[in-house]
């Protein structure tokens, strides 16, 4: 699987989360902050070999955005401009 790097959360560490990425299969990586709530975690079905992030909102525009046409990386700090 080839990754492609889309857009980083400005708020996040040089090397941390929350990052997403299109990969060469038509789909999406997203690196974001484990949720490791048991109350969380009970509402949810997750099988083996799965597991869940959480990610800011301020990122979900860079689905819609790079479905398509990816232009190259971007953090969300972009949106406001």
């Amino acid at each position: 699987m080839r990754l492609t790097f889309i857009a980083k959360d400005p708020g996040s560490n040089p090397t941390g989360s929350p990052t997403l990425y299109r990969t060469d299969r038509g789909s999406w990586v997203v690196q974001g902050w484990d949720v490791a709530d048991p109350e969380t975690l009970a509402q949810m079905d997750i099988p083996a070999g799965e597991s869940c992030v959480e990610i800011p909102d301020r990122l979900v525009p860079f689905f819609f955005g790079s479905a398509g046409d990816i232009e190259g990386s971007k953090t969300a700090g972009d949106l406001d401009q």
